[in-house]
């Protein structure tokens, strides 16, 4: 997971466009947007969280930079 690019993807692509980037993975497919990673689990990981700082975002009225916080803090918790 690298933050960089999360935060790439939810700045540069609607919601719309990071879902179909996210079914074409799952599909087996190349996404429509550009996705930076090693592999497709790399490039599925960076999408499903821009996809949960968007909705954060949208939920919460947050703006990018404490969605994208809330989420990281969400990832340590989960490996602590």
């Amino acid at each position: 997971m690298k933050v960089p690019v999360i935060k790439k993807l939810a700045e540069t692509y609607s919601l719309e466009e990071l879902q179909n980037a996210e079914n074409a993975i799952y599909d087996e497919q190349q996404p429509s947007i550009e996705v930076e990673g090693e592999d497709e689990g790399e490039q599925l990981t960076h999408i499903i969280a821009a996809i949960w700082i968007k909705n954060d975002m949208a939920e919460n009225g947050s703006e990018l930079k404490n969605s994208l916080r809330n989420y990281t803090q969400k990832v340590r918790k989960s490996i602590d």
